[in-house]
């Protein structure tokens, strides 16, 4: 269990690498007062344009996927879940899961991270094959959402209510997972949904009120950074 904290440990740790900071920070630009004053891929591309936002995501996406994947491939199977396959499964869903907080809360960032949205992504991505087709359709919903609204907030949550969704579907009618495993998986999405749904309580208070941003590049427009270097 030790090792096993140590890789809980580092996806955490490596979760709160806030790339969105360090990509506005090399570009002389403090993204904590600009835009929505996330340090996510979403306001990165407001601020400084889509490639760096495109950037971030991918690197964001990275470093939920990792850990995961890599923790299948080299970690040791605890010796309390040797005997216990659904206990072994629930400690590498913790991997994924120890990503998305360490980018919500990083500790190199005064617990002042993003959303979770890519972070999540990539997590869910690496548990193949029960999560990878229910992650990627879940993608497909939010780029859908995002681009018929302009509203990232609002795509972001669609896709976070589906996943749990999805991951149930899939699990019960195109697998072989039993019911058990199924729950696990589905009680996972259903945190991480959860954890999303709760960053973006200020995109829904501003989508009732009106006021919410929409993101240029969804609406077909070419936007240019706020602060250009």
């Amino acid at each position: 269990m030790l090792i096993w904290v140590l890789w809980l440990c580092g996806a955490y740790l490596l979760g709160a690498v806030s790339f969105g900071l360090l990509i506005a920070r090399a570009k002389g630009v403090d993204l904590r007062s600009q835009g929505s004053g996330s340090t996510g891929a979403t306001n990165v591309g407001r601020v400084m344009g889509k490639p760096w936002g495109v950037l971030c995501f991918v690197l964001d996406v990275g470093k939920g996927l990792g850990p995961v994947l890599l923790y299948q491939a080299f970690a040791p199977v605890p010796s309390v879940a040797a005997d216990r396959p659904w206990l072994a499964t629930m400690l590498w869903l913790a991997i994924g899961v120890a990503a998305v907080v360490g980018h919500i809360f990083p500790v190199w960032a005064g617990f002042r991270g993003g959303k979770g949205v890519a972070t999540a992504l990539g997590a869910l991505l690496a548990f193949y094959p029960a999560l990878t087709v229910p992650a990627l359709v879940a993608f497909v919903i939010w780029f859908a959402v995002t681009k018929a609204t302009a509203y990232v907030g609002l795509a972001s949550v669609v896709a976070a209510i589906a996943m749990p969704i999805l991951a149930a579907v899939f699990g019960l009618l195109f697998t072989q997972q039993t019911p058990g495993e199924t729950a696990v998986y589905t009680g996972v999405c259903l945190t991480l949904a959860l954890l999303v749904i709760l960053r973006h309580r200020s995109n829904l208070s501003r989508l009732r009120d009106g006021t919410e941003a929409k993101v240029a590049w969804a609406e077909g427009k070419t936007k240019q950074p706020d602060n250009p270097q």
